[in-house]
């Protein structure tokens, strides 16, 4: 797609964060349009959703909410000599060190839950015919990151469906 033919889609309206670098493998730009999208939502925490390979943060960078979208899988099924479906699977960590209370904790939960209905409820506005197929939380929290980093971890799982 054409720099001109994501302008045509909105892009560049006064406000919006800037279009996500046009990048070649299918996966990481199914990957770099979930970081664009989460990116444009509104939150009840301030969000800045950053696409990682492999993402490594020492206990000290904790402090602060990181939501990292890391590409996970694609699966391809030819539906025929001309048209091939790519299942693109996408993992949403949202990591962030805690006091342990029960309402920083519900904070952090309510979060996931925001994210999670930003990709439910909105077309990838990056490339509107990738369609959401799936989409699980789990862990909604992982236990032992709680108990020995007392570090709340969560992760969506999303898989998107493009046809090419």
């Amino acid at each position: 797609m054409s720099l001109l033919g994501l302008l045509g889609r909105g892009f560049g309206t006064a406000g919006a964060p800037p279009p996500p670098p046009l990048v070649d493998p299918l996966l990481l730009q199914v990957a770099e349009a979930v970081t664009y999208e989460i990116n444009l939502g509104s939150y009840s925490q301030s969000v800045t959703a950053v696409r990682f390979y492999q993402p490594r943060f020492n206990l000290a960078e904790m402090d602060t909410l990181h939501v990292s979208v890391v590409p996970r899988s694609i699966t391809e099924k030819q539906l025929s000599r001309a048209l091939v479906s790519y299942d693109c699977g996408i993992d949403v960590g949202i990591q962030q060190r805690s006091p342990m209370d029960q309402p920083t904790l519900d904070a952090l939960t309510k979060l996931v839950a925001e994210i999670a209905d930003r990709l439910r409820n909105n077309p990838l506005t990056a490339m509107p015919d990738a369609r959401l197929m799936e989409l699980n939380n789990e862990p909604v929290f992982a236990p032992d990151h709680l108990d020995e980093l007392r570090q709340f971890t969560s992760v969506l799982s999303a898989t998107y469906r493009v046809w090419r």
